[in-house]
């Protein structure tokens, strides 16, 4: 199976309303401006997205709502996974139903199950559905990095086509990018290492900041495959200080407050997120202001 999410994702918020509802209405209208900016696919239900403070029921009606608005204008890839495998066979086959095009599972947190864990944790999703699957590595937050041997191991299984690298390791992300078989794609799971990650092999990013320069993004990476390395190098040097930004605080803070600020309604994260300090806000205010953004 091959690969055909793109080179420009984007790990898309799931906007709340004043009474921390989720604004279905402006889900809709979100993954329509994504796809308009740029963006090649969209990863819905994931960290940015909130997951874990998302109900089964609501995952469900988002990955309904941003199949009708956008399906066939951009792929939709469900972040389905959990650190329990048989509820992540659930709501991925509950997702494969619904009509998006591809799942993305992260490395089980909290438990921090051994490689071999890891695997046959995979491989029983993979062997449960049909779509196309993107690994999710983020040590940071799940306590357990997924090993290149291991994600080299699980690429061989058909499914299983990409990998969207959130350790910072470039080392173990080239090896991953020079060993692995045709059609298995590395995406950087971090803004600020976009370009490097392209520099070894990967295939694009899964993108935050895309939410607000998205166009400046893809244009970074199709500069970059164009062989025009010194203007893709120019892009990502300019764009460096709004990925740091974004990343000041927990995700999805910091993107929340700018598109509120942009005139994109996002509204607030949820419990246990708190809002951004003042201070910060005004911070990112400035910066937004500065890439003429606001």
């Amino acid at each position: 199976m091959q690969n055909t999410f793109g080179s420009l994702l984007t790990a898309m918020i799931t906007p709340f309303d004043r009474q921390q509802r989720v604004n279905y209405e402006q889900v809709a209208e979100l993954a329509k401006h994504l796809a308009d900016r740029g963006s090649d696919g969209l990863v819905i239900t994931g960290t940015t997205g909130e997951s874990p403070a998302l109900s089964n029921e609501e995952k469900f009606r988002i990955y309904d709502t941003v199949v009708r608005a956008v399906k066939g204008k951009t792929k939709i890839i469900a972040g389905t996974g959990c650190n329990s495998t048989l509820a992540t066979i659930e709501t991925s086959k509950k997702a494969e139903e619904i009509g998006v095009d591809g799942l993305m599972l992260v490395v089980p947190y909290y438990n921090k199950p051994p490689q071999e864990g890891l695997y046959l944790h995979f491989k029983s999703v993979a062997n449960a559905v049909s779509l196309p699957i993107m690994l999710y590595n983020v040590p940071g937050r799940t306590a357990v990095n997924l090993s290149a041997a291991t994600t080299l191991k699980l690429a061989e299984i058909d499914n299983i086509v990409a990998v969207k690298e959130a350790s910072g390791n470039l080392e173990q992300i080239t090896y991953i990018c020079r060993e692995a078989p045709e059609g298995f794609d590395v995406y950087s799971g971090d803004d600020s290492l976009t370009l490097p990650v392209l520099s070894v092999g990967g295939k694009g990013v899964v993108s935050v900041a895309s939410h607000l320069v998205g166009l400046e993004m893809k244009a970074m990476i199709d500069a970059f495959f164009e062989g025009k390395i010194e203007e893709a190098v120019k892009k990502h040097q300019f764009l460096m200080p709004l990925f740091k930004a974004l990343f000041v605080m927990a995700n999805p803070i910091p993107v929340k407050a700018a598109l509120n600020m942009a005139g994109i309604d996002a509204g607030r994260t949820r419990l246990p997120l708190s809002d951004m300090p003042e201070e910060m806000a005004a911070d990112l205010l400035d910066l937004l202001k500065n890439y003429g953004i606001v």
